[in-house]
């Protein structure tokens, strides 16, 4: 695992010890080796993870003719038998690790080679004869990658830390990623939250020629359900790739673990990884002290059926909670309003300590439909036959109660789900994973104009509207919720700590197997997740698929009226806010006061606007500027 920069410079020669200084601000990605290349043309830079084969592959890595380098951040999982292939057709290698191995197949098969790696990554290859820089990021995202056109130069990066080192590049506020982030808690690609710079999409290689920049993809999401398919021919088939993937994604040259949170899915991926260990396997856990957010009993069984080498930290109040935050301002890049970013925090901090590679249990809900949230698409959708004005005097008499410390408690799903009855069976599923209604947003940010978040939806294929509305929610998640909220969390927070997270669901056959997967095998009645349930029923303990479905959350609502307050309070301060010019002063004073007078529970919305204006203050951004356009140069993409 490793972190790249770079950036061209067509008429100028490289500024002196730039793409250094690029390089170095992401040292906490590859604290093994850093390196950098720099021609007429192009300069480059990587910082190195040693995994796959330590004593070689530093970077950037050369051709032997001197004339294509490249530089590599990720795992390609196949390497081995792609080497095979090439050294058949006659090429040479002087490694063993994977770098080599995908420089050479462009050097053989060109564009062509991208779709033939399999695994999570982002990298860039410049080829100096035809004078062609090619920017690289695997299908589902795992893996991130910044990019900014200045002028006819490119300037991209594995975090916008790499891009700000560029002192032109203007440090404001974009817009439009604003406004998706105040409804989402997340800002889906291509947008980021610095105007000017982009995020490239998964599944998708840049091209730049002597200035010229295009965006195209190699891959696209695809949902094409089979409705044949049986449960059995299912089980067989999942249980097949799921073989497969945690083969693969079991090599490593260094000590491996497991996060294990006693939930289906990560247990899933104990299990099959148990059945090929040659060794006691390590699983790693956090706690809570609180006994609505704590899954301690459940994980702890796990650790003892698969007789795992456990270790658990207890995240509280006395776990240096405001350092831990502070931290994220710099580690995030942007600000993640989702708030289980902090337990990744903790959980990764731990991890490292350990072993150096940890497989995870993310993308199954976004697969197979797990979270509670596809059930209150639906629920929703009948409540609509219910009067609006009787929905409406049911959300005022919920709105009485008092709001509860409990995770996700009765009371507060309650209000969502009511609230969200209110929008569009679009917004409403957006909004039940996000924080503010349009009407919510334009109220606390009136200095500004704003889209409604379901605009997401006009950017899925056509035939999305013929697959069923759960697979046309699985399929807008995967392409923004799982690789810009999910993915992105998991990345940093492991990266700050050098520690590199392999997702085994996210092999893209398996992401293709859930594609072509009929609704009902996905949720059958109640049952969520049901192909993937039926399939570990035998295999994992029971009390795992018997248990309540929990996301990795923390205490939001109640830190924030005790442990966090004065942080709350110190940093988003009347002064901040009127500075932006964005936001109203009254109505965010407002939010915070029912919030700790417990009138309201707005944790979620307070994560967002104190880790916003946390990264603002960090990263000097300034709340100017004027919404941009994503890509000035790109080809037409499906989605």
């Amino acid at each position: 695992m490793c972190g790249i920069a770079g950036f061209t410079h067509l008429n100028t020669a490289p500024p002196l010890g730039r793409i250094a200084a690029c390089t170095a601000s992401i040292t906490h990605r590859g604290p093994d080796q850093q390196g950098v290349f720099e021609d007429e043309t192009v300069s480059l830079g990587a910082v190195r993870l040693k995994i796959i084969d330590l004593s070689a592959g530093a970077q950037p890595f050369h051709s032997q003719d001197r004339n294509t380098v490249i530089v590599f951040n990720g795992e390609v999982y196949n390497f081995m038998e792609l080497r095979s292939e090439l050294e058949s057709l006659g090429h040479r290698f002087t490694s063993h690790c994977d770098t080599e191995v995908v420089l050479e197949a462009f050097r053989a098969w060109g564009i062509a080679s991208f779709k033939r790696l399999r695994g999570m990554f982002a990298f860039a290859i410049w080829h100096k004869p035809s004078r062609e820089l090619y920017v690289v990021r695997d299908r589902l995202g795992i893996k991130p990658l910044y990019f900014h056109e200045q002028g006819e130069d490119l300037y991209f990066g594995s975090e916008l830390k790499t891009i700000f080192e560029h002192p032109e590049v203007p440090r404001t506020l974009d817009r439009d990623g604003l406004t998706y982030y105040l409804s989402l808690n997340y800002v889906p690609q291509p947008y980021t939250l610095a105007a000017g710079i982009n995020k490239l999409r998964p599944g998708c290689f840049l091209r730049w020629k002597d200035g010229t920049l295009t965006q195209e993809p190699y891959w696209t999401l695809q949902m094409r359900p089979d409705e044949q398919m049986t449960l059995a021919d299912a089980k067989a088939e999942l249980d097949h790739l799921m073989q497969l993937s945690l083969k693969e994604h079991l090599v490593s040259d260094v000590p491996l673990g497991i996060w294990a949170s006693g939930g289906v899915d990560s247990t899933t991926v104990l299990h099959y990884a148990a059945q090929q260990a040659d060794r006691q396997l390590k699983t790693f856990s956090v706690s809570f002290t609180g006994r609505n957010f704590d899954e301690s009993p459940w994980f702890r069984e796990v650790a003892k059926v698969y007789n795992t080498d456990h270790h658990e930290f207890d995240v509280n109040p006395e776990s240096g909670l405001v350092d831990a935050i502070e931290q994220l301002a710099f580690y995030s890049d942007e600000p993640s309003a989702d708030a289980g970013a902090l337990p990744v925090w903790f959980l990764s901090r731990m991890t490292r300590q350990h072993v150096t590679v940890a497989l995870s249990g993310e993308g199954a809900d976004e697969l197979f439909a797990g979270y509670q949230t596809y059930l209150a698409d639906e629920y929703a959708a009948q409540s609509q036959t219910v009067p609006r004005f009787l929905r409406k005097s049911a959300l005022a008499l919920a709105n009485l109660y008092p709001a509860s410390n409990d995770k996700i408690s009765l009371e507060y799903k309650a209000k969502r789900f009511l609230e969200g009855s209110l929008q569009s069976r679009e917004d409403a599923h957006l909004y039940w994973n996000g924080t503010n209604s349009l009407a919510e947003k334009r109220a606390i940010a009136p200095g500004m104009a704003h889209r409604p978040a379901s605009d997401l939806y006009r950017r899925l294929p056509t035939e999305s509207g013929t697959v069923g509305a759960l697979n046309r929610n699985l399929w807008l998640d995967q392409l923004y919720y799982l690789p810009d909220d999910i993915l992105y969390k998991c990345d940093r927070m492991s990266m700050a700590h050098s520690l590199e997270v392999r997702p085994p669901f996210l092999d893209h056959r398996i992401v293709e197997f859930a594609g072509r997967l009929p609704q009902h095998l996905k949720r059958n009645g109640s049952s969520l997740k049901h192909v993937l349930r039926e399939l570990v029923r035998d295999k994992i303990p029971p009390s795992v698929l018997s248990r309540p479905k929990q996301g990795f959350d923390i205490p939001t609502h109640h830190w924030f009226r005790t442990v966090l307050k004065p942080l709350l309070l110190d940093t988003v301060t009347e002064r901040a806010v009127r500075d932006t010019g964005i936001f109203s002063w009254p109505e965010i004073e407002q939010l915070i006061a029912r919030h700790l007078a417990r009138r309201t529970n707005a944790g979620y919305q307070l994560w967002g606007l104190l880790t916003l204006f946390l990264w603002m203050k960090r990263w000097k951004i300034q709340p100017t500027g004027v919404p941009t356009s994503p890509v000035r140069h790109q080809t037409a993409i499906t989605y």
